[in-house]
């Protein structure tokens, strides 16, 4: 016995209800993703705004500009897995305080690894900058070292903050000034886990452990689930970190 045929419009609503659902799918990683985990504190959107010191512009970057002329040097920083961009805000103003060009990226859908290479364009848009060093937050920690070691001669320096590289990257030979600084209340990327990324690291690599420091305090945003509570203040991390990246610097342009 033959079997009915299905109505045509029966059959193309079939076919259709996979993509539709694919769709949903997407849409709905798209918004959670997209959503930023937290929210920008008062103390990053006062540092917005542009000072006697620094100007801060906000277009396809954020720019943190000091207003002394001639700076030679600069910091490209990619924000953590969904954390806002606007959050690393202080920190940002605090090494251009310093005399350093410093530029946050946004990344599509607050995700760092969809735009790895991003900082090759922040690079080329600054000829000036003769010395470049790349910072990350947790996922924008990893997905920097990422681009440091796949773009030997681009950056001259690199920081990460409550981040490791990953476990197939081999830093040891790479003419690169690297720190990594993180914090012993980080109840996200452990103690444990940035130390067992050592051996992956130049022999004269900085390791800054920060007593008392937590993983959301590396910005401007809350708390952060599945976080430690923090045993110094978020200023008092934050002016730690600024001294790390800075030391890097000078370390970078010492004989």
């Amino acid at each position: 016995m033959m079997k009915t045929p299905l109505p045509r419009r029966r059959l193309a609503r079939l076919l259709l209800l996979p993509l539709l659902l694919s769709s949903l799918l997407l849409a709905g990683v798209a918004v959670y993703f997209g959503t930023p985990s937290g929210e920008t504190m008062p103390e990053a959107k006062a540092a917005l705004l542009s000072d006697a010191a620094v100007t801060v512009t906000q277009e396809r970057w954020i720019l943190f500009t000091p207003a002394a002329g001639n700076v030679a040097s600069g910091y490209i920083l990619y924000p953590g897995g969904r954390v806002p961009p606007e959050a690393y805000a202080p920190l940002a103003k605090g090494l251009a305080q310093a005399g350093n060009l410093a530029v946050i990226v946004p990344m599509p859908l607050n995700l760092a690894i969809l735009n790895t290479d991003a900082a090759t364009a922040v690079i080329e848009a600054f000829p000036q900058i003769s010395a470049w060093t790349i910072a990350g937050h947790s996922l924008g920690g990893s997905m920097a070292a990422r681009y440091a070691h796949q773009n030997p001669g681009k950056v001259d320096g690199l920081a990460m903050l409550a981040a490791y590289p990953e476990s197939h990257l081999d830093f040891s030979l790479l003419d690169l000034s690297v720190a990594a600084v993180y914090g012993d209340r980080d109840g996200l990327a452990t103690v444990a886990e940035i130390e067992a990324s050592f051996p992956q690291l130049p022999a004269g690599a900085r390791k800054v452990l920060i007593k008392g420091g937590n993983h959301a305090q590396f910005g401007w945003y809350g708390e952060q689930q599945g976080d430690l509570p923090a045993r110094i203040s978020r200023d008092e991390q934050q002016d730690l970190v600024i001294d790390a990246l800075l030391s890097l610097t000078r370390a970078k342009a010492s004989p």
